[in-house]
């Protein structure tokens, strides 16, 4: 089902002056509001009103004076954003296609999976690393987002939400390369996890998602960051890794293991390797059992992901007897795998789907087999 949203406007001229309230911290707030002569924990009520409360409109703050709603809607804006359409898939996942004032799109996803409300975010406009099968980075990469337009995205989809449920999970595997933006993205992460204002999510259930750039894993490393990793592995060795994931020609699978074990290392957090199975490309007999050498006696979890079609790429997914047989070989190998179910798929919410530009979607391929 797909809402086209013609109510909303994107930043006005009169906003470009302001600042977005999404890109304050809790310390740069608290110095707006004493160099005005209000008490600083109005900071962290104005925050969490936003996070936790869910309100978009400075005026819906009825617990500050008239004159401190007014000083902030005269100084600051909570969404810059425009939802340019929005989109339900039968099994209750949600998509949205957001509109900067610039004109860089991003899409962001809201599953809903049991008890679990999970949140998949982007963390640029576009994607640079090439990945030959995902639509992300068709149009390549414009520019990172900021921390604020991380954030509006989880904002955005909370509102989704009824009103006792809450948000429980983040993937950053929406549009973009995170660990290409990472300081943006741990700061807005910062934000989700912090219970006294913002969303309350636990880092455990907070995933970073990455093609493996291995400088950046260290400096996750260095951090002590408390959230989970995910390393997009599609392949297990360098050859047909870097033809469906160009940017490995210049990293290669075992400067990422050397940076994971490192990670492990430092963090002793399980890393997950998630590898997205192509019909007669990495579905082989021959690439499982090189993947059971690669991954035996690590501390991770394979997700195993069954292509998810793409309008216009070339790409099929495996049938259900080459998915069945990957799945045994892993298993007896000794490998702890799970394959992942499909989420969206129907409107190309699923894992490799998300794009920035919907209106220049090229022609649907035909697929021989689905799963």
């Amino acid at each position: 089902m797909t809402k086209p949203m013609t109510h909303e406007s994107a930043e006005s001229p009169s906003k470009t002056e302001k600042q977005s309230i999404l890109e304050q911290t809790e310390h740069s707030l608290i110095r707006w509001f004493v160099d005005r002569d209000f008490p600083k924990y109005r900071a962290k009520q104005v925050l969490s009103a936003i996070y936790q409360r869910r309100i978009d409109s400075f005026s819906d703050m009825t617990e500050l004076s008239k004159d401190l709603r007014a000083k902030l809607d005269e100084h600051f804006y909570i969404f810059k954003t425009k939802t340019a359409e929005s989109q339900q898939s039968e099994d209750g996942t949600e998509k949205l296609l957001l509109e900067m004032p610039d004109g860089g799109r991003i899409e962001c996803v809201l599953l809903r999976d049991g008890p679990r409300r999970s949140v998949c975010l982007s963390s640029q406009v576009g994607c640079a690393m090439g990945c030959v099968f995902c639509a992300s980075g068709l149009d390549g990469v414009d520019r990172n987002l900021t921390r604020g337009e991380i954030l509006e995205q989880a904002l955005k989809l909370q509102r989704l939400l009824e009103p006792e449920e809450r948000l429980s999970h983040i993937v950053m595997m929406g549009m973009g390369e995170p660990l290409a933006n990472l300081r943006n993205v741990l700061e807005a992460l910062d934000v989700a996890r912090d219970s006294d204002y913002g969303l309350g999510i636990s880092p455990r259930r907070i995933t970073i998602s990455t093609v493996g750039l291995p400088p950046a894993i260290d400096k996750l490393a260095e951090a002590h960051s408390p959230f989970q990793l995910a390393i997009s592995l599609h392949a297990p060795n360098d050859e047909l890794r870097t033809r469906l994931v160009p940017v490995n020609k210049n990293i290669g699978i075992e400067a990422i293991m050397a940076a994971t074990e490192r990670y492990f290392a430092v963090t002793s957090r399980r890393l997950t390797f998630e590898y997205v199975l192509l019909k007669d490309l990495n579905d082989t007999p021959q690439c499982a059992e090189q993947l059971v050498k690669l991954l035996r006696r690590r501390t991770a979890m394979l997700n195993v992901i069954p292509y998810n079609p793409v309008p216009g790429l070339p790409y099929e997914t495996p049938s259900s007897e080459a998915i069945l047989e990957f799945r045994r070989i892993l298993m007896e190998g000794g490998i702890n795998v799970m394959f992942r179910q499909r989420k969206g798929n129907d409107i190309q919410a699923a894992c490799g789907q998300l794009r920035r530009l919907r209106e220049r979607e090229p022609q649907i391929v035909t697929l021989n087999s689905h799963v």
